[in-house]
């Protein structure tokens, strides 16, 4: 009966874990995150500090990326990055704006300008001595699911930037990304705004319960719940890159693994049905890339060219 059991119990992971077949292994950083000869150098400026009144009694830094390309005769594109003290660290796994300034160069994306933004911090000013760890107040920013920090940046810190620099109204030419609690973040921010965001990028997704207080449901929900809410709340315009990698965390918060892959289950679910329904509106757009990484930035940051290409490729 034990051997039994034990069976079912493998059979049942193995279901859960079958399309694993196309994991990729020994990833390292490309040419397009690196310094390349005779391409135009853009501008990183900053650390700037910004006090929300959406949010609160925080301070947050912010940097902006401006692509040698960008004169201010066009409208530029918009990449929207959480944590952006690890985005911006030239020597880090993510080196975002390195990553822009090749593939502005090569015509693989448009001119486009990145905000790359921390998470608030509850104090007058931002800490000095944060370096790369994340301040205080970030699980109450990216982790949960309502609308705050999306307000806290259409309402009030992209209008502070676009007195500066002229900015896409094309939600098409929009996209925000992150790593972690970032990516759930960048999730959200789309689900509630697709009039205002359309692409995200999302690198080892917190798709988890880390922003969920039992006491405070049902207004603060958590990450587990987004397939639910997939499935059955209708389709929004995103287009989505997923990351993931099978030694990712495993703890009292979730399965980000696991949780990963019922995202891509729900997306293909509510695109099914609405194909059998013959209903009329959007489609998910998403792919996938599934590595034998941990929780950690590296592999996010090998794939994020490969990502910006598909997630600006015409359809």
């Amino acid at each position: 009966m034990r051997n039994l059991l034990y069976l079912v119990l493998f059979l049942c992971f193995f279901k859960v874990h079958a399309d694993t077949s196309d994991i990729r292994t020994d990833l390292s950083l490309t040419a397009d995150s690196k310094p390349q000869t005779g391409v135009p150098k853009g501008q990183l400026l900053g650390p700037f500090e910004f006090h929300s009144q959406i949010i609160a009694d925080t301070v947050r830094r912010y940097w902006l990326f401006v692509p040698a390309q960008y004169d201010g005769t066009q409208a530029a594109s918009l990449l929207v990055f959480q944590d952006g003290q690890r985005a911006t660290n030239p020597n880090g796994s993510l080196r975002v704006p390195q990553v822009l300034e090749n593939l502005i160069a090569k015509g693989d994306m448009p001119v486009t300008i990145g905000l790359f933004i921390t998470p608030g911090n509850q104090s007058e000013h931002y800490p000095d001595d944060l370096g790369m760890s994340n301040p205080d107040h970030r699980w109450q920013e990216y982790d949960v699911l309502n609308d705050n920090y999306v307000s806290m940046l259409i309402s009030e810190l992209i209008p502070h930037i676009s007195k500066d620099y002229r900015l896409t109204d094309d939600p098409e030419q929009r996209a925000i990304g992150g790593t972690s609690s970032g990516a759930i973040a960048a999730f959200t921010a789309a689900w509630h705004r697709p009039d205002y965001f359309r692409k995200v990028f999302s690198a080892i997704g917190s798709y988890v319960s880390i922003g969920y207080r039992p006491e405070l449901w049902p207004e603060q929900a958590g990450g587990q719940d987004y397939p639910a809410l997939i499935r059955r709340e209708p389709i929004r315009p995103m287009k989505i890159f997923f990351q993931d990698g099978t030694n990712d965390l495993d703890n009292e918060w979730g399965d980000w693994f696991l949780a990963n892959q019922q995202m891509l289950k729900a997306l293909a679910y509510a695109n099914r049905i609405a194909d059998t329904n013959q209903l009329q509106g959007p489609r998910y757009q998403f792919t996938h890339v599934w590595t034998d990484g941990e929780h950690s930035d590296q592999h996010g940051g090998v794939l994020l060219p490969e990502a910006l290409r598909w997630l600006w490729a015409k359809d």
